[in-house]
């Protein structure tokens, strides 16, 4: 990992919050998580999304900034509130959350310079949550047909979700994320056989949807690419590390693989995407929150003590 800066831009859309965790409040939300990562590793990704005029808007504007979050495209509403989190993590380290309706992100508008930005970008990350409001929805469906390469990132929230909005939405991907969860969800929903492989099953979402990338990710399992370019499967496990906590690390895995996968003149082989993103997002496994703080001597050294064991 390099911390350079790469002629390559990016947008994610929706939700930014306060995640209000057993030890503290951390920044997140997933398209947020996603472009603080993005960021990270050199590729400039704005963050199209709404906070309150209040003083919980205020501090993540604030804290934004700190961390080099491009502040653009954020959106600011003087009647719904910032968004925040109940975020309750049990015994195994799994977590349940409680979000809160409707705040400040679920009327993100639409105006031209929205729609300039992701014309202009070379992807466009966007989640199920952010349109379980018919405001936002309307503005993610105006901005999608403007992407060259769309990345959906299935995000299954109770009650937050339908068959038929998610079914929508994995139809204007090039690219869709899920967890083994939400592979069972959409293969469910298809009328497929439960007892049908995870491989045959996510043949069957990709041919029905004709989606040509498809993440699954297994948590501590790891996490396999589906593409129907190269033809193939390629599964790449988890680091076995001390896991503090999973908030994030989906999104902290999506994008360290986007950032390579973009790299479209450098023919990456997938094994090498795929280990990088396993790297990135065990590291965060093993920090606290989405979006912990690190540089590039301080992977570097998580790989090396990971080797060692």
């Amino acid at each position: 990992m390099k911390n350079e800066v790469l002629n390559i831009k990016g947008v994610c859309f929706g939700e930014i919050l306060w995640d209000n965790l057993p030890t503290g409040r951390k920044l997140g939300g997933a398209p947020l998580n996603v472009a603080y990562h993005l960021n990270k590793l050199g590729i400039y990704t704005d963050v199209l999304t709404r906070v309150g005029s209040d003083a919980n808007g205020q501090e993540i504007v604030s804290f934004c900034r700190e961390l080099s979050i491009p502040l653009t495209l954020f959106q600011e509403d003087h009647i719904l509130p910032t968004s925040t989190v109940e975020v309750h993590i049990d015994d195994k380290k799994d977590v349940r959350y409680e979000i809160v309706y409707p705040v400040a992100w679920d009327h993100i508008t639409l105006g031209e310079q929205e729609l300039q930005t992701v014309r202009e970008a070379d992807f466009f990350v966007f989640g199920s949550l952010s349109t379980r409001n018919d405001v936002s929805y309307q503005t993610l469906k105006g901005l999608v047909k403007q992407a060259k390469y769309k990345i959906l990132d299935v995000n299954l929230r109770a009650p937050f979700y339908t068959k038929e909005r998610i079914f929508e939405l994995i139809g204007y991907a090039d690219l869709v994320k899920m967890n083994e969860e939400e592979l069972g969800f959409v293969s469910a929903w298809l009328g497929l056989p439960p007892d049908m492989s995870d491989q045959s099953k996510s043949e069957a979402v990709m041919n029905h949807f004709a989606v040509p990338e498809l993440i699954v990710t297994y948590g501590a399992t790891g996490a396999i690419y589906h593409s129907t370019a190269g033809h193939f499967s390629h599964h790449y496990p988890a680091l076995k590390v001390e896991v503090k906590d999973t908030i994030g690390s989906g999104d902290s895995f999506l994008a360290a693989f986007l950032s390579l996968r973009c790299r479209n003149d450098k023919n990456i082989p997938a094994e090498e995407i795929l280990e990088f993103a396993a790297t990135l997002s065990g590291y965060v496994t093993q920090s606290s929150g989405a979006c912990p703080n690190y540089d590039a001597t301080a992977i570097n050294r998580f790989v090396w003590l990971n080797e060692l064991q």
